[in-house]
């Protein structure tokens, strides 16, 4: 460990990064393509929700939202773990690794938000199909939104600044990328205050989106089991993706909170680093393609913006010649 202090130390160390020689060329190439495939469908869907005036509709402005959001965690984590690959020395600088510690966590929390907001929304529609326009206005989805995103971010900062003044006494973070919980590990001083607030910044983050959705849920299944077939297939339509992209990113965020804070060392590192990234790569690919292809409304639309642009091209190509 380095004898260091954080008003000192520089750089930390990601000491999860294996020797893996020529094949980090390999895995460069998978990983970018892997953020070129997030960053085009993501991006794309984000489009066509903005330019079709038919899809400014509460369910598809969260959507939005939650496309946006999977941006946002991936430009914090890709580009960093691309340059990683091919470097020889696993180094990152203290400013820039609060940075990422930031952009990460304040992803997971708005996408947890996002999704319980989500959960609400079809609460609505599926037992208030008649009220949903006066309940969910777009002056109300603009609120909860802005609201979303400001909770994220002023919660964490208050995480962050407990960290950031703490003295630090290594600079060895056993993690592929910049974690929170591992830089709190390397304090000098008392942490008693940190983890608690930390502990409770979990829980919040976890129990504040979890209260909706399971309220939401409670009352749509209530809903199946006494209304129509076709307000069940209604429900399970429009729930599955919601439903999916929940238990997903839970899956994948449990598994990080329990590495970090518990010895996996039993866990061989492979597997350990691809479930450690799980959250961070799964969630923004599931996302768009659950909700490009299950939501007939975004496909149908996708598909003619993209079909209209491509014969367009084609035939100005065409006309040149």
């Amino acid at each position: 460990m380095l004898n260091s202090t954080s008003s000192t130390l520089s750089y930390f160390v990601l000491g999860a990064y294996l020797n893996v020689g020529n094949f980090r060329y390999f895995y460069f190439i998978i990983t970018a393509l892997l953020y070129i495939v997030i960053v085009v469908v993501n991006t794309s869907l984000i489009v066509v929700i903005c330019m079709n005036r038919s899809l400014h509709e509460p369910m598809y402005l969260f959507l939005c939202s939650l496309f946006v959001n999977e941006l946002y965690g991936s430009t914090g984590l890709f580009p960093f773990l691309l340059v990683q690959i091919l470097s020889d020395s696993h180094t990152v600088s203290v400013p820039f690794c609060f940075l990422q510690i930031f952009c990460i966590y304040t992803y997971g929390n708005t996408e947890f938000c996002n999704l319980a907001i989500m959960s609400y929304d079809r609460y609505l529609a599926i037992c208030y199909p008649l009220q949903y326009n006066t309940r969910m206005t777009s002056n109300h989805v603009a609120v909860f939104i802005i609201l979303i995103w400001l909770y994220s971010f002023v919660k964490f900062l208050i995480t962050l600044s407990l960290n950031i003044n703490l003295p630090l006494c290594g600079n060895i973070i056993n993690s592929l990328y910049c974690h929170n919980y591992l830089v709190a590990k390397l304090a000098c001083s008392d942490t008693k205050v940190n983890n608690i607030y930390g502990l409770f910044g979990v829980v919040l983050t976890i129990l504040i989106p979890l209260l909706p959705i399971l309220f939401s849920y409670m009352k749509i299944l209530n809903v199946c089991f006494s209304g129509s077939k076709q307000t069940r297939q209604k429900a399970v339509s429009t729930c599955t993706p919601h439903l999916v992209s929940l238990l997903n990113f839970s899956f994948g965020c449990c598994f990080e909170i329990l590495q970090s804070r518990f010895n996996m060392s039993s866990v061989s590192s492979v597997p350990r680093i691809i479930l450690s990234l799980y959250f961070l790569i799964i969630q923004p690919l599931l996302n768009p393609i659950m909700y490009g292809l299950q939501t007939s409304k975004i496909r149908k639309k996708y598909k003619h913006l993209f079909c209209y642009k491509m014969l367009v091209g084609q035939r100005d190509h065409v006309q040149v010649q």
